[in-house]
């Protein structure tokens, strides 16, 4: 068994291939002059793991071709961030379940499919083949327990993310509550812890996505003004879109943190041996 990737997750499926002991597979990416997508793979087992983010639709193209070039069905794939997958629903006539078509062209070619922290589970029956979703929540308590804070206290950005912030806070048995917004006006909106009071505490905002962290920044900055010290932002997969790092930061955030399902700067904690023990388990 040998761990493969495409380009922008090479990083995570050498820590996968770590955690399972074993080795990656070298790949060749380029391009042909008119923008189309060339891989070569080095030498491959009769079992692979093959790795890939669907970061972008350049992610999306080299992960189906990686999948073509294992060429067995025995080959098992993990998706450790799966764009489309927020696009469950049909609002209008005309629109395709996005998440449908996406999940239907995955599942020829492999025997199984992991993914981490999907929006909604919901979305794993539009996949042919098994697959399976795994949760780092508690990978993230465990970090922030490491920052050894004074009863932080864990809010999720509305009741829909309270779930996934329950288990984070359960790692170090901390406070959990959710923002609620109140307009005051027309303009004028109000967001704050719904139980429970910031003032004084650590507060981690935390969800399984932050895309543009809007929410988050304008979160953040009320928090501040009813009297948190400390204000920080954590999610699985730092989308982080259009300067949304640089927005969270200017609001006196303490620290983004995410984990490495999207490489970045601020990914802090790995997905990797959650993976690794999912798909050693039978």
């Amino acid at each position: 068994m040998k761990v493969i990737s495409t380009e922008k997750s090479q990083v995570f499926a050498t820590r996968l291939a770590r955690a399972l002991k074993t080795t990656v597979v070298d790949v060749t990416y380029s391009r042909f002059p008119d923008g189309e997508h060339y891989l070569r793979t080095g030498d491959l087992d009769d079992e692979t793991i093959i790795v890939g983010s669907v970061i972008d639709n350049d992610a999306l193209v080299q992960l189906l071709l990686l999948i073509d070039a294992c060429d067995s069905s025995e080959n098992r794939l993990v998706i450790p961030y799966l764009a489309y997958a927020r696009q469950d629903k049909r609002f209008h006539p005309g629109e395709p379940i996005s998440i449908r078509a996406v999940a239907q062209i995955f599942s020829r070619g492999v025997s199984d499919i992991t993914t981490v922290n999907i929006h909604d589970k919901d979305v794993l029956r539009y996949f042919s083949v098994p697959t399976r979703d795994i949760s780092v929540a508690r990978d993230l308590g465990e970090y922030i327990n490491t920052l050894d804070l004074d009863n932080p206290l864990i809010l999720s950005p509305d009741d829909g993310a309270l779930a996934f912030a329950r288990q984070v806070a359960s790692v170090g048995g901390w406070d959990v509550d959710n923002l609620e917004k109140t307009r005051l006006s027309g303009v004028e909106v109000k967001m704050a812890p719904k139980q429970l009071c910031a003032k004084g505490r650590s507060v981690f905002i935390v969800d399984d996505i932050i895309s543009t962290g809007g929410t988050i920044a304008t979160a953040a900055g009320m928090l501040y003004g009813q009297g948190a010290d400390n204000v920080y932002a954590a999610c699985v997969h730092g989308v982080l879109t259009g300067g949304a790092y640089g927005r969270l930061m200017a609001t006196g955030i303490r620290d983004v943190i995410c984990s490495d399902t999207i490489e970045r700067a601020c990914s802090k904690l790995s997905a990797a041996d959650g993976i690794a023990h999912a798909l050693s388990t039978p």
